[in-house]
C-alpha cells in the first residue's frame, strides 16, 4: 500500500457511539506536508484569491514543478481536483483537512499569545498543528473561550464546540 493511500485511511471518519471524529494525525513526512499544501489552498482561498499552481508555490516557497507534482498526488487521492494548467479546486475531504490545519494554527496562536503571554512561534506552531486531535483543538478552542479572531486578526472557522 502506497504511502498517500496509507494516510488516506487514517484520515477517514470513524464513528464513535455518540459523535464523529476525525482523525487527522497520520505519523509521517508526507503526511504533513500534504496538510501544509491543503491548508495552503484553504488559506488562498479564503483570502478569495483564485487557487494557481503559482499562488501555492509563493505561499509554500517551493518551485512550481514541485507545486504541480503535489497537486497530482492530491488529486489522485481525491483531495483536491487539479487537471494541468487549471484552477485548483478542493474536495469536501480536502476541504476538511485544510480548514482543520487553519483552526489548529490559528487557535495555537491564540494560546501562546493570549493564554501562555508569549511570542507566537510560528516554527513550534507548523510542529504541533499537525498532530492536534478534533478532541484537543476543540478542548483548546474551549478553554480558550472560543476566540473569533486569531493574532493576526484572521477568523478562526468554527468548529462543534462552538454552537
Amino acid at each position: 500500500m502506497s504511502t498517500i493511500n496509507r494516510s488516506l485511511e487514517t484520515i477517514k471518519q470513524k464513528k464513535s457511539e455518540h459523535e464523529w471524529q476525525e482523525e487527522l494525525y497520520i505519523g509521517t513526512a508526507e503526511s504533513e506536508h500534504i496538510e501544509m499544501y491543503l491548508k495552503a489552498i484553504w488559506y488562498i482561498r479564503e483570502r478569495g484569491e483564485e487557487v494557481k499552481v503559482s499562488s501555492i508555490a509563493k505561499l509554500l516557497n517551493v518551485r512550481q514543478p514541485s507545486v504541480v507534482q503535489m497537486l497530482h498526488k492530491l488529486n489522485d487521492a481525491n483531495l483536491v481536483d487539479y487537471n494541468k494548467g487549471n484552477i485548483v479546486g478542493m474536495t469536501a475531504a480536502g476541504n476538511r483537512i485544510g480548514k482543520q490545519m487553519i483552526r489548529n494554527t490559528r487557535l495555537l496562536e491564540v494560546m501562546m499569545k493570549d493564554a501562555l503571554k508569549i511570542e507566537i512561534d510560528e516554527e513550534m506552531v507548523c510542529g504541533i498543528e499537525h498532530h492536534m486531535k478534533t478532541i484537543f483543538t476543540d478542548a483548546l478552542c474551549t478553554l480558550l473561550k472560543h476566540p473569533r479572531k486569531c493574532p493576526h486578526d484572521h477568523s478562526i472557522p468554527l468548529g462543534k464546540c462552538c454552537k
